[in-house]
């Protein structure tokens, strides 16, 4: 993927999103089309129109990281989406050219000694590497499942579970499914020369309307989830409380389901485990071959 092109659009969409009066500036007669001007930016960015155009254009040499803070503060960028435009821009430290898909030793034995916890390590390409027994019996066996099926970006947008469960609830699936297109976006500048993460992308972008329309949007930013509610088949509805840990070194994130002791969520939860325990005879499993290249 050609990372000025992404580039360019990235700083289209934040500069179409943006109101004068957004900052500071009158806001005149009505415009023929949303957001501010280039020349508007670039005025406030302290560079010239010119540069600023062929930016947006995808042709202008790479910008250096005291031009990229200009236009970060002229577009009123958060943390996340300056960080994003670093990234585009190739001024942030760079990774590796595929992501990482080996879980450290040391996490997989955390994720097998968690107590009445759902845990389970998701990959930059939102694969699920590694999870326990509980995690299982919640929502999905996923040793029953090809390495690609284990991939909840498609899960969110071509359909359900292996085993047609609700995996993402009953009330937080459009939030997640935001969330996975915001991860990719974020995911897809780190990694340009992965065909993984680009064919995934491409993938659902002729799958799916909705993820389609959700790409289009070029959001960077992550809400974090503060609770999910499963509807499970044995258990019926749980809510249960979501943390995810980043795993910096590997780029991967170490997602919790808990709940409070002696809810009736902590009840379903303990419940489960057993159930999980017993289906998969280990409480926690490591990738194959397959997801360790």
């Amino acid at each position: 993927m050609d990372n000025k092109k992404e580039l360019g659009a990235f700083l289209r969409s934040r500069r179409e999103r943006l109101r004068p009066e957004d900052v500071g500036l009158p806001s005149g007669p009505r415009r023929r089309t949303p957001g501010l001007r280039r020349e508007e930016v670039a005025v406030l960015a302290h560079i010239s129109t010119e540069y600023y155009v062929r930016l947006e254009q995808g042709r202008a040499p790479r910008p250096s990281a005291e031009v990229l803070a200009g236009i970060a503060g002229a577009l009123r960028l958060t943390d996340a989406e300056s960080d994003h435009l670093h990234v585009l821009a190739g001024t942030a430290p760079g990774r590796t050219g595929l992501h990482r898909r080996d879980v450290p030793p040391s996490i997989l034995a955390l994720v097998e000694r968690l107590p009445q916890t759902a845990a389970f390590v998701v990959s930059a390409a939102c694969d699920v590497l590694a999870w326990n027994g509980l995690a299982a019996a919640l929502m999905e066996d996923f040793a029953a499942l090809a390495p690609r099926d284990r991939n909840l970006a498609r899960w969110a947008f071509l359909g359900t579970t292996h085993t047609g469960a609700e995996l993402h609830g009953t009330s937080h699936g459009a939030d997640f499914r935001l969330h996975v297109v915001r991860s990719l976006r974020s995911a897809v500048a780190r990694y340009p020369s992965d065909p993984a993460v680009r064919e995934l992308v491409d993938e659902l972008h002729d799958a799916s309307p909705e993820f389609a329309r959700l790409w289009e949007r070029h959001d960077v930013q992550a809400t974090p989830t503060l609770t999910k509610t499963f509807r499970h088949p044995v258990v019926g509805e749980v809510t249960v409380d979501c943390d995810s840990l980043v795993l910096d070194d590997r780029d991967q994130r170490l997602v919790l389901y808990s709940a409070p002791a002696g809810s009736p969520a902590a009840e379903a939860l303990a419940f489960l485990d057993v159930l999980g325990a017993g289906r998969t005879g280990t409480s926690a499993r490591r990738p194959g071959p397959e997801l360790t290249k």
